[in-house]
């Protein structure tokens, strides 16, 4: 099925763009020369002499022009010696200007017309069931030697007619060391309605006219890329950056995306799907049943494919197509998943998200680029319910859903829609819950019977049982148990129990022995036993930070979490004569509301801790305080000290 998909779809991409072209840049590029190395003492293997990116934009597409002209100046500078360019050929077109060496004043052309070109399509992403049929130009430079100079220089045209032509440019200052020379250079001519901004870091452009032609100019020389503060949530690592879009705003990518999943989700008379479909409405009438079980449907009757050659990248294969060969990416899936909610009565419309790029969406400049996936948002008495079809095994109700972590969805509607956040509330349960249990009653020097349980709810929980349909239960039991041994290796493993419930929450029981080390305290005149790992005062920090732009951004933190933890003792004679040491704390430490106990009741030492987090990101001035708490907590140990005499 796949290898039919390829050749069908790359069969209509023939008469595209394949091969690149070979010629000179067109006449609305300015080119440069060669600029002096610039001076640096602590220049990296390979320096930057120049870095020119110029574009034009209209509104039928762009042209790119990308030229880059770097000094080898170390060994290690050699193993850079190849260049290649990617492109999209039924969008796009690349023409190569110039690939040369210059050394000792003498120009040396590498180009050839593309006789060493070796021009493949390379699928980087088919171990993660992702097509796209883009092509790759790729040169191996011959003969490089450290104090050569490597000029390359190409033009990529592109042209998006699905989305009316609309285009967008990305520029960023990411190089080592100094760059001899940088610059930016876009045109539009009037009447194309494009917009940009600039980020922390980058120069201030200059905005020119000739007739009827718009130019934003940024032309600088010895000048250094802005480095991004560590730990910082990425719109603070945005730095150096310029962005430009000719779309309008989010509603006009909305606006314009919208029909492609308006045409696509149209069900045929006597579509294969309507019995499926038929099949959920007679389980419920209830919208939520509903919604759940159509979900999935389609997570467990689709394989998830990525078809992103032609239109693909960006156009939705149709319901009834999608559903006949029971694979599709995350448009199809989408498609499908609307139709059947459509079908069934229950209010739902598409929504692109950014997957890696969310924190401070909403800052940027509109562009279809900036999302690289989509799902759905289905209303329910006037919630709002995120359903993904390319995940797969989702247990339990609809209610039991997550919003996922995206921040910023885009929902496509005809009229157009402006970009919502996905609100993410902190966890009412714990993800993870953890008890250990041992009982030492037997007496100090006796073998302590031990059990652990784990509770694991969430994406742990859902893990699990994927594990479960998909690896044979010995070969599950065997790697928990290596895993359990290597974190509590004082432990002896006699046996283990794990499994899933229906509504996704897994549980391991891991029971043994464990001959407790009972150390005398020299300067107590007692025996104690100290719970192996606690005290060590390894505590997580924020870092440092060097000064820069942004320096004193929030740190992120890990949101939502929720776990609990406990370790309880049963101890010899009832517990009596012994006493117990260990941290007690209640407070919000690094937006986590922890608590930490320690105590001793009934024979039986109880040490607990709680860690709810309840916020995304820590202030700055906080962080040094957090750091100090973190250190302290760590170094408090878990201990139980007996009578004297014991």
């Amino acid at each position: 099925m796949i290898a039919v998909v390829s050749v069908t779809a790359l069969a209509g991409a023939a008469q595209a763009d394949e091969k690149p072209s070979y010629g000179p840049p067109a006449k609305w590029v300015q080119v440069a020369e060669i600029p002096a190395p610039p001076a640096d003492d602590q220049a990296p293997s390979v320096q930057l002499l120049l870095s020119d990116k110029q574009s034009q934009h209209d509104s039928s597409g762009s042209a790119y022009y990308n030229r880059r002209i770097v000094k080898v100046l170390k060994p290690e500078g050699l193993q850079g010696g190849s260049r290649s360019v990617t492109w999209d050929p039924v969008r796009s077109k690349v023409t190569l200007h110039a690939l040369a060496i210059i050394r000792n004043g003498q120009r040396i052309d590498l180009l050839k017309q593309g006789q060493d070109v070796l021009v493949l399509r390379r699928e980087k992403n088919l171990e993660r069931a992702m097509l796209d049929g883009r092509m790759t130009a790729s040169i191996q430079i011959k003969d490089l030697q450290v104090g050569d100079v490597i000029d390359w220089a190409y033009t990529q045209e592109h042209k998006e007619v699905l989305l009316g032509g609309r285009t967008n440019d990305f520029e960023a200052m990411s190089w080592s060391g100094v760059a001899a020379r940088y610059r930016v250079r876009l045109l539009w001519p009037d009447g194309t309605p494009l917009t940009w901004r600039v980020t922390t870091g980058f120069p201030q452009p200059k905005i020119g006219k000739s007739g009827k032609i718009n130019e934003l100019l940024v032309d600088v020389r010895d000048v250094k890329s802005p480095k991004a503060p560590i730990g910082a949530p990425m719109r603070f690592q945005r730095l150096g950056m310029l962005e430009a879009t000719t779309y309008s705003g989010w509603d006009d990518i909305s606006r314009r995306m919208a029909p492609l999943y308006a045409k696509a989700s149209e069900l045929s008379a006597d579509s294969s799907l309507r019995p499926e479909i038929a099949q959920i409405a007679g389980v419920s009438s209830d919208p939520k049943v509903r919604a759940f079980k159509a979900l999935q449907m389609v997570e467990d009757k689709t394989r998830y494919l990525f078809l992103g050659m032609g239109d693909g990248g960006y156009k939705p294969a149709s319901v009834d197509e999608t559903w006949s060969r029971r694979f599709g990416d995350c448009k199809g899936k989408t498609v499908l998943l609307l139709t059947v909610l459509r079908e069934l009565g229950v209010e739902a419309e598409p929504v692109l998200v950014s997957t890696t790029g969310g924190d401070g969406l909403s800052e940027r400049t509109p562009s279809a680029a900036l999302f690289n996936h989509v799902l759905v948002r289905a209303r329910i008495d006037g919630k709002s319910y995120w359903l993904d079809g390319t995940r797969s095994g989702d247990l339990g109700d609809l209610d039991s859903l997550r919003p996922p972590p995206f921040r910023w969805a885009l929902p496509l509607r005809a009229a157009g829609a402006s970009i919502e956040e996905i609100v993410q509330p902190p966890l009412s349960r714990p993800d993870d819950e953890g008890l250990i249990h041992i009982d030492a009653s037997a007496g100090l020097d006796k073998p302590a019977r031990m059990t652990t349980t784990l509770i694991l709810r969430g994406e742990r929980g859902l893990s699990m049982a994927r594990a479960l349909r998909t690896t044979p239960r010995a070969d599950l039991e065997r790697v928990l148990k290596q895993q359990a041994s290597a974190s509590t290796s004082w432990m002896t493993i006699e046996k283990i129990d794990f499994d899933v419930s229906p509504d996704g929450v897994g549980k391991i029981v891991i029971s043994g022995s464990a001959d407790l080390d009972w150390r005398m305290n020299d300067d107590l005149g007692v025996r104690e036993f100290r719970f192996p790992g606690s005290g060590a005062g390894k505590a997580s920090a924020f870092p440092r930070r060097e000064p820069g732009p942004n320096d004193d951004a929030p740190y992120i933190t890990p949101f939502p979490n929720y776990s609990t933890s406990t370790v309880e003792v049963v101890l010899p004679n009832k517990g009596a004569g012994f006493t117990v040491k260990g941290p007690s704390y209640s407070g919000r430490l690094a937006n986590n509301e922890l608590v930490q106990t320690t105590g001793l009741k009934d024979g039986v030492a109880r040490f607990t801790s709680s860690s709810r987090s309840v916020g995304r990101e820590l202030p700055f001035a906080d962080a040094e305080e957090a750091n100090k708490a973190a250190r302290r907590l760590a170094g408090e140990a878990q201990i139980v000290r007996a009578p004297k005499g014991s």
